[in-house]
């Protein structure tokens, strides 16, 4: 089959990380030109004024469920919303049914990427067999398959084990691989609801101690530091988690650590409604624990904006809050959430966001072909998006099929105009386009 010839765009006006504006021309893939007034006979030209240009963003941590979990969300459905908020890639977590624990389902999940062609799909391979934290999974064929994985957790769980986060730690060392921690000691939190404190007390729900998260974290960078490996911490919710990373890395120790949006922005005091929307691992925490978390990411103790991105089916959340799923969707949302807590209360610029949305988390991933600067000969991996929009979050519009997104009726700042992914507009004018072309050269997988 014969790929179409590449389309040629060029992009007038932009604001170049918010700062200078200027043209970007894009073809074959690439940014192929950046300057005042260029011109290309026969390119699209798009109007860019008012707009900043981004690299795309790329998330360390999305929840896509397939296979074996499709009433939640599909691999087509996770990078349609993907392309929608902003993102150029996204890694794809372990737990899955069956869990991504061989080379056969990482590359399952890749090639599912491929052809669905609206974002470059990095599968996570689970750390342990099956999550279940006592034999360790086929790291070295995960690392070897055509999937390329060098990211490992059995997010949702722990690896609490201390031997085996070790061993973990220091088997991946051999092909630079990271291992990415669910920080929750688990007999800290059984059968925990919320966050344990004022509210919790008052509602009467068991709650969850910032502790728990906290030993663990405090752990598990002194055994890296023992074996000189790499550790990523997932999902940071404390002000004392912050601290701990703080200090491994004024040590040297080679820690890095995500937020999410949500914690961003909302607090415990949310639960008060018993809105199981707001059920989410770890819990939502304290006004303190928010503006610790901001101010960390900020100066960069925390590394990146991590989504989570957590799909359910309604029935899974539209129960009472015992029996609901915990989790929340987020990347549709993502980067208006981090514009209204991080940008627009002058904590951080947008060359900051391009830092821990798109570049930093691309180096952690290891793909050498996002987070890439706006600069001529590099991957055409861009977004435009306009700061001056408002919109007023709608599940039911989003491209996910979750609808549990914690932000439904809430008006948020910032819209994606475009996202083109390897020099194709996934995205055009804040709607979805079409999957990069030579998506429909994939071979269906066939195990």
């Amino acid at each position: 089959m014969t790929s179409p010839a590449p389309a040629r765009y060029l992009i007038r006006g932009a604001a170049l990380l918010g700062r200078e504006r200027a043209d970007l021309l894009i073809a074959d893939g690439i940014i192929a030109g950046v300057g005042q007034g260029l011109s290309s006979p026969g390119a699209t030209v798009i109007d860019a004024d008012g707009l900043v240009a981004l690299p795309g963003m790329v998330d360390l941590h999305t929840h896509l469920r397939e296979p074996g979990r499709e009433d939640a969300e599909t691999v087509e459905t996770g990078t349609r919303a993907a392309a929608r908020g902003g993102f150029t890639a996204v890694h794809a977590m372990a737990n899955s049914t069956p869990v991504a624990d061989t080379a056969g389902v990482v590359e399952q999940v890749y090639s599912l990427g491929r052809r669905a062609g609206w974002v470059e799909v990095r599968p996570v391979g689970a750390v342990t067999v099956g999550l279940g934290g006592t034999q360790l999974a086929e790291l070295g064929a995960m690392a070897d398959s055509r999937a390329g994985v060098r990211v490992f957790s059995d997010d949702g769980v722990c690896v609490s084990d201390p031997v085996m986060m070790r061993r973990a730690l220091e088997y991946v060392k051999a092909f630079d691989g990271v291992i990415a921690q669910h920080a929750q000691e688990p007999r800290l939190t059984e059968g925990a609801q919320m966050n344990e404190g004022a509210v919790s007390a008052v509602l009467g729900l068991t709650g969850w101690p910032a502790v728990a998260e906290e030993s663990i974290i405090a752990r598990d960078v002194l055994l890296a530091h023992h074996v000189q490996s790499r550790l990523h911490v997932c999902h940071v919710s404390t002000a004392g988690s912050v601290e701990i990373i703080r200090w491994a890395k004024a040590r040297g120790i080679r820690v890095t650590a995500e937020v999410t949006p949500h914690h961003l922005l909302l607090t415990d005091e949310l639960v008060r409604s018993y809105n199981p929307v707001y059920k989410v691992n770890p819990p939502l925490r304290t006004g303190e624990d928010v503006q610790a978390l901001r101010e960390a990411l900020a100066d960069g103790t925390i590394d990146v904006v991590g989504t989570d991105h957590a799909p359910h089916p309604s029935e899974h959340k539209d129960c009472e809050w015992a029996q609901a799923a915990m989790g929340m969707t987020g990347l549709e949302t993502a980067l208006s959430v981090v514009q209204h807590t991080m940008i627009s209360t002058g904590l951080m610029d947008w060359e900051g966001f391009a830092r821990v949305t798109s570049r930093t988390p691309a180096v952690i991933g290891g793909l050498d072909q996002q987070g890439r600067p706006l600069a001529e000969g590099e991957a055409a991996n861009v977004i435009l998006v306009d700061p001056e929009a408002r919109w007023v979050v709608d599940p039911d519009k989003m491209a996910t099929m979750g609808r549990n997104s914690p932000f439904a009726g809430t008006e948020l700042p910032g819209a994606v105009h475009a996202t083109f992914f390897r020099g194709h507009p996934t995205v055009l004018n804040g709607r979805l386009n079409t999957p990069h072309p030579t998506a429909a050269e994939e071979s269906p997988w066939t195990g």
